[in-house]
This record gives structure tokens, sequence and C-alpha cells, in this order.
């Protein structure tokens, strides 16, 4: 794995798995590419709250659940808990990924992961919350609001 090849696959393939990321002023998209084991994921994104300094830090995971839908007034609530087919304690679940970082409201990120394939959230969610992930909180991270959801749909 290098930088070359990264940049290669992200340039000359359609990703496996993408999602249309929307929020009340959030817009973006997730873009998941067969890479190796894992997944190379690049997330675009614009309309982040701004928290400091012209910045925000906000928390990114896989939802286990299929929709985007409110429930009971609730944004996003059938998006579900993180993807987590481990098991494991947060921040260690399946979906847990590293969080966004924007400027004036605009972040743009690419990462390669190996707890998953594409093929395995299709299906899924994909959640930027409010806040950081503080790494630590169970079952969360005390990321709080859910503020942009998208779908995950194969890529044809």
């Amino acid at each position: 794995m290098n930088t070359a090849d990264i940049i290669n696959t992200i340039s000359s393939m359609h990703p496996y798995a993408y999602a249309n990321i929307q929020g009340n002023s959030v817009v973006g998209r997730l873009m998941a590419y067969s890479y190796h084991s894992g997944t190379l994921l690049v997330v675009e994104a614009s309309g982040l709250p701004v928290t400091q300094c012209m910045q925000g830090i906000h928390a990114l995971h896989i939802h286990e659940g299929s929709s985007c839908a409110s429930v009971e007034g609730v944004p996003y609530a059938a998006s579900g808990q993180h993807f987590n087919i481990t098991s494991c304690p947060h921040p260690y679940h399946t979906g847990d990924l590293p969080p966004l970082f924007s400027t004036n409201g605009q972040a743009w990120m690419a990462v390669y992961i190996d707890k998953f394939t594409p093929e395995e959230i299709i299906g899924k969610t994909v959640i930027i919350h409010q806040n950081i992930d503080d790494f630590t909180s169970q079952p969360a991270g005390n990321a709080g609001t859910k503020i942009a959801c998208g779908e995950i749909v194969r890529f044809y």
C-alpha cells in the first residue's frame, strides 16, 4: 500500500459503494472502494457547523440501520446504533471512523479501513455528528446530535 496506489485507485475506479449525505445544512458524499483486504473511504462534506476558530471536528460513524428516516420526530433515528459485527466496545466498533476536521464548514478525508469491506456496509448508513467523538464514552463517544445521514448503496 502506497500513496500513488491509493491515488490511482481513487482516480481510475468507480467506488464499489457510496452514500449521498444530507442534513439541514450539510451536503456530502461517502465513497467506498475495495482496496487490499478492506476499504478505502473517501468522505467530503460542506455546510458543517463551525465551532471554534472557523473550524469544526465532527464524529463520523457507519451505523447499522438502513434508513435515514426520522422516528417519532428524532432525526435519523432509523439509522440505529454503530455498525458493530464484532461486539467490541466503542471506539472499537466496526463502524467507528476517524473524525471529520472542517475549515469554514468544509471537510475532505480519505482513510483505509480493514475492519470491513464495501460489500459489508451496503444497506447501512453513514452519520455525521454535531460534536467530536471522545473515543471513550459508551456507547457512542458522546458525539452529540446526528446532523447528517446517508444511505450506503451499491455503485452501478
